[in-house]
């Protein structure tokens, strides 16, 4: 067996490239928007679907941001490779569909779990291995969360699925039922990625629709909902890191 190259095939970094801490959107676009939140940002790599920066939260701890793109298969190969350049805490911060009857859109979702709906984690472990958030990391954005929005977040289990368009409306109607809080396609994937490899990973999500409101807002005020979401789920994730970042060094 070989050693890692030294820079990563697909995020082009590394090792000193990246902080401990890496926050992970799908979104590249997402990804420079983390970037311009941050106290200071330096662009490291930019390709394919990897967009990566390194700098510090405007509070002074190190931190990185790493686009995943859409789906388990390209988010496996972040978490990988930033991995072997030295991350050790990763929040994914990301969107989502609501899965509850009158979930309003701009949500914010602490994720606990997922349930297994992807394909690339069982090429990690079979279905009975859960995909669980790291605890450390979900109660720091628990607690970050808490004081962004004056009162807890929205917790609990959410469906991660490969096939945006192939709806179940069977599955659907168990997963409403199951309690289940939303629909992605990167967090059961990172959970159980990060679980194999000994790594803390933890996710924040902001909604950006809902199948199940009876009255359905235009592309353009979900979009515009949904930014307000975003800016709100990067301040939690951001507040997360100082704290996990405190905790580490006391």
């Amino acid at each position: 067996m070989t050693d890692a190259p030294a820079v990563q095939r697909h995020i082009r970094a590394a090792p000193g490239d990246v902080a401990p801490y890496v926050l992970i959107p799908g979104d590249p676009g997402r990804a420079e928007r983390i970037a311009e939140a941050f106290g200071s940002a330096t662009l490291v790599a930019r390709h394919r679907e990897y967009v990566l920066y390194t700098g510090t939260t405007p509070a002074g701890t190190p931190i990185s941001v790493c686009s995943t793109g859409i789906g388990g298969p390209s988010a496996s190969i972040a978490v990988e490779e930033l991995i072997r350049v030295g991350a050790t805490h990763f929040i994914r911060v990301g969107s989502a569909g609501g899965r509850r009857p009158g979930l309003p859109i701009g949500s914010v979702v602490v994720v606990t779990g997922a349930f297994r709906g992807d394909g690339t984690s069982l090429d990690y472990m079979p279905l009975p291995f859960p995909a669980v958030a790291d605890l450390d990391v979900t109660l720091a954005l628990r607690h970050a969360a808490e004081a962004e929005l004056g009162e807890r977040a929205l917790e609990g289990i959410v469906y991660t699925r490969d096939a945006f368009y192939r709806r179940d409306d069977g599955l659907n109607a168990l997963l409403t039922a199951s309690n289940v809080v939303a629909a992605e396609q990167e967090c059961a994937t990172v959970f159980v990625v990060g679980a194999v490899r000994g790594v803390k990973v933890g996710a924040v999500l902001g909604t950006d629709s809902n199948i199940l409101l009876s009255e359905q807002p235009t592309q353009a005020e979900k979009e515009a909902i949904f930014q307000r979401a975003e800016a709100t789920t990067i301040q939690i994730a951001m507040r997360a890191v100082d704290d996990l970042h405190a905790a580490r060094r006391t």
